[in-house]
């Protein structure tokens, strides 16, 4: 009888695990969308690829891409699809120091570029302030990050291959098959799949920090007077305060200058990995807890931060952020980010605009406010810098019930109504809490991205949620 009863366990434990892997429940980075997949997949070359998209042909079935997966809105999901998970696709194909170039897979991250050619004094131009991102989910949401010289990412790019939906290999260009070019970047995954990028490089810089404390009232005029003018400022970051004490008002801010002595670049470039993390930790735990926290997390920031003056960072080193401290596993909350664009000369106004809608907003717990800038860029078919912007990246705290996440929805519609009324815009990876007309307000050239998408996708083969909410 024990011996039945194993070979019973034993067989339903074998059945189970085979439901898992052929009906995989696959959940976004905060867990608010779970989502059952027919299967995840992957390849290493690109005839494997091509495979599996000339099966999902013949089986009809719709293919979803992902990376990292940290985008929250469903780009890198679709109900029964099949998954190809591009991790493992992750070569470094070519690169030439000389010219400053370099071509890798899309499966690669920022941190393996960066280990690749920190040893030749070379660095990135444009990528997030962390680097653990494939390229190819970076290059399907155009990121920008810290560099005020260079923007958005797709100005980056010389080239890059795309594997269509009919299985076919593409070269895309701003010279060939331009009109790819300009959607695929920026079109989360929904246009084939990003096989291979070449990129352009910059030279490793040795930075200098200079911080400074600020009121909000002042930080435009002084960004386009003392950052942006001064060209010896490559990089530029600052915190806006969602302390109780001083909501929406104090700010600090970091210019990164470059080094008056450059040749001391060597005693710095070391590639630095996430170190002090438990007590970034501990704070921001505080801060999740209560309004108290928040004031103790923000002077703890600002002090540290101010501290930092006159120190010295390389460009890799400062393209390389510790993420690890941000990690939260609750069973009943998580965190979720929003960011929002705004013109430089409407960022005063738009801040008062903010703290009035939100102090009214009692149950929104607010942790982080980051100011980066982008300069104008409408290359791509979806692109969020329609002006020179500020962009506000907000950490929020949040429940996964259905009541939270239907709160937390009303809020950040009317935060984005409000950035609208500034003529602002909104970034697209996260939840899909803004509405159908506040999309098509935001990118006017929505309409002409789906057009695109069944032009070059008529089978609409590459799907995901992000798809499904706004044109279907």
């Amino acid at each position: 009888m024990v011996l039945i009863s194993y070979l019973v366990i034993f067989a339903l434990s074998v059945t189970a695990y085979q439901s898992k892997l052929s009906s995989p429940i696959v959940e976004d980075k905060g867990r608010l969308l779970p989502v059952a997949l027919k299967s995840i997949t992957s390849g290493t070359t690109d005839q494997e690829l091509q495979q599996l998209v000339k099966k999902a042909g013949k089986n009809d079935d719709k293919l979803s891409i992902a990376g990292m997966q940290h985008s929250q809105g469903g780009q890198t999901l679709y109900p029964d699809a099949v998954m190809i998970d591009m991790k493992p696709y992750n070569k470094i194909l070519s690169f030439n120091p000389d010219q400053k170039t370099i071509t890798v897979q899309s499966g690669a991250t920022w941190d393996d570029i960066q280990t690749y050619i920190n040893p030749y004094h070379l660095a990135l131009k444009v990528t997030q302030s962390q680097n653990i991102f494939t390229v190819g989910g970076s290059l399907s949401v155009n990121v920008h990050g810290r560099d005020i010289r260079h923007h958005a990412l797709i100005e980056t790019v010389q080239s890059f291959r795309l594997l269509t939906a009919e299985g076919n290999i593409l070269q895309v260009s701003r010279q060939e098959n331009q009109e790819l070019f300009t959607s695929v970047i920026g079109g989360y995954g929904l246009f084939g799949i990003i096989l291979d990028v070449t990129l352009e490089l910059t030279d490793d810089e040795l930075y200098q920090y200079e911080t400074k404390k600020i009121h909000y009232r002042e930080y435009d005029s002084y960004f386009t007077k003392e950052v942006l003018a001064n060209n010896q400022v490559k990089m530029h970051l600052a915190r806006l305060s969602v302390a109780p004490e001083s909501f929406l008002t104090d700010m600090y801010l970091t210019n990164y200058l470059l080094a008056p002595d450059q040749t001391v670049l060597k005693e710095y470039d070391s590639l630095k990995r996430d170190s002090i993390i438990a007590l970034p930790k501990f704070f921001l735990g505080l801060a999740r807890l209560s309004d108290a926290g928040k004031n103790i997390f923000w002077n703890v920031q600002r002090t540290y931060t101010l501290k930092t003056d006159g120190k010295f960072i390389s460009r890799n080193n400062s393209m390389r952020s510790d993420s690890t401290f941000m990690d939260y596993d609750h069973p009943d909350k998580t965190e979720t980010l929003q960011e929002y664009f705004v013109p430089v000369d409407e960022f005063a106004n738009y801040i008062d605009d903010l703290r009035n809608m939100l102090e009214k907003e009692k149950d929104f717990n607010l942790l982080n406010i980051t100011v980066r800038y982008v300069e104008k860029n409408e290359e791509a078919v979806m692109s969020y810098a329609k002006e020179d912007m500020f962009a506000l990246v907000m950490l929020i705290n949040q429940g996964t019930s259905k009541k939270a996440v239907n709160e937390t929805e009303a809020v950040i519609q009317k935060m984005i109504d409000l950035t609208l009324a500034h003529q602002g815009s909104y970034y697209l990876p996260y939840y899909s809490y803004p509405s159908s007309s506040q999309l098509r307000e935001a990118y006017p050239r929505t309409e002409e991205f789906f057009t695109l998408k069944h032009k070059y996708d008529p089978e609409e083969r590459f799907m995901n949620l992000f798809y499904k909410e706004y044109q279907e």
